[in-house]
């Protein structure tokens, strides 16, 4: 039996590319008189080198603080006055300016938004302040039991790469970040044929393909091609890491490198995923949680990546359980290399991931960034709909084989009590 599916929101799609290379996709909703757009770059983590590590995540928080026409403050005073939302966000493979108002308003904040994104003065002393609070999260995450267990995990899986370091970078490196690094990375990568603008809300595709084209029509395509992106070859080698650590409870993480977006197992390991460790009725959370009585958190994640991925699962326990824990969050995930899944738990798992698939779609600024974010990605926005039809045609066969690929070289990060970790070292 097949789920089905949500309906597309690419139905009612206008897809336009401006001369200077821009894409601009428009969805109208006259449902709520609101407009959310959102306005990608394709640069981020993933164009990071080791030394660079957090430079377009300092980059992007700095785009509201100021431009050549504004400061930080009359910035805040033009979104507040209207009541409408206006931030700047990075991720592994993308940088984002997004935003959300009311119809009336929307070509006036959408020109603030254009403003920041094309023309960020960084100011000094809001470098500096920006600097101060990135180390204040990088600190605040060495206090975390979980973020020092799965900043080794990380660091090993991706030794070499772009994905090694959290998107925060590390203190010496955001530390080391001047004036001059922000400018250049802007000024390389934020160009109109880098970028994609999604737009959703009670608004005429012809309208908004207007403003966008009035605001940023005249933004000059670069005669300098972009950098080529030449990420590096990952081999998986696994290794175990211990940590040593006084803390009330053990941290163990399993780690497998797996495929990207683009590869064919993709929607075979997002059920595996969310088989094993999404939500109450999840296998990781029954069988170790409330059968066992081994978790205090437990629970597993395969990120959507443009570049190697990753399939983790963790569980949070008693230091003295923690051999039995280890052993039994290993035998969760290997017994699906070996014993196929039931079809009542494939089916399961494709009602529960298709029906929050379908529910991270109910607003304008959902609609505008997924879909955006498989344009920036290089998916195209049909990709709504294959991904769906994707889902649904997983089999048994599949699921137990995509396992059986993934689940080869493990990584494995234990953080907890001196005796307890060496003991499984």
């Amino acid at each position: 039996m097949s789920v089905s599916s949500a309906p597309s929101v690419a139905q009612n799609i206008t897809r336009t590319q401006l001369s200077n290379g821009l894409t601009v996709l428009v969805v109208p909703n006259p449902v709520a008189d609101i407009i959310s757009a959102r306005i990608f770059i394709r640069a981020g983590q993933s164009q990071e080198t080791d030394e660079q590590a957090g430079l377009f995540n300092l980059l992007a928080s700095l785009l509201t603080r100021g431009t050549a026409h504004r400061s930080s403050l009359q910035i805040a005073e033009a979104v507040e006055n209207v009541g409408a939302s206006l931030g700047a966000d990075a991720a592994s493979d993308y940088s984002l300016v997004s935003l959300k108002t009311v119809s009336s308003d929307f070509a006036e904040i959408f020109r603030l938004g254009v403003e920041i994104l094309r023309e960020p003065s960084f100011p000094d002393k809001e470098i500096e302040l920006e600097r101060k609070l990135t180390l204040q999260g990088i600190r605040s995450m060495q206090e975390q039991p979980f973020s020092v267990a799965y900043s080794r995990l990380r660091e090993a899986m991706y030794a070499g790469h772009p994905y090694a370091f959290s998107s925060l970078g590390t203190e010496s490196t955001v530390a080391a970040f001047d004036r001059t690094a922000l400018q250049a990375a802007h000024r390389t990568y934020f160009r109109p044929d880098n970028a994609v603008v999604s737009i959703v809300g009670r608004i005429a595709p012809d309208e908004a393909i207007e403003l966008v084209n009035a605001v940023l029509g005249d933004w000059e395509k670069p005669e300098t091609p972009l950098p080529a992106l030449t990420l590096p070859a990952l081999e998986p080698q696994g290794q175990r890491l211990i940590t040593p650590q006084e803390t009330n409870q053990a941290i163990i993480i399993l780690g497998h490198l797996a495929g990207s977006v683009k590869h064919p197992d993709f929607a075979a390991l997002k059920l595996v995923s969310t088989y094993l460790g999404n939500g109450l009725s999840s296998r990781l959370f029954v069988e170790l949680r409330e059968k066992q009585g081994l978790a205090y958190d437990v629970s597993a994640f395969y990120p959507t990546r443009l570049s190697t991925s990753q399939f983790v699962a963790y569980i949070g326990t008693a230091p003295h359980n923690s051999a039995v824990a280890l052993a039994g969050l290993q035998e969760e995930l290997y017994r699906l290399c070996d014993v196929p899944l039931q079809p009542d738990e494939l089916q399961v798992a494709k009602n529960k991931m298709l029906g929050q698939y379908a529910l991270g779609k109910q607003t304008n600024g959902q609609i505008a960034q997924l879909l955006g974010w498989y344009e920036t990605l290089g998916l195209g926005t049909d990709f709504d709909e294959q991904f769906q039809a994707q889902l649904n045609a997983v089999t048994i066969e599949d699921a137990q084989a995509a396992a059986q690929r993934c689940f080869v070289d493990q990584y494995l990060s234990i953080l907890g009590p001196q005796a307890v970790v060496e003991a499984l070292a």
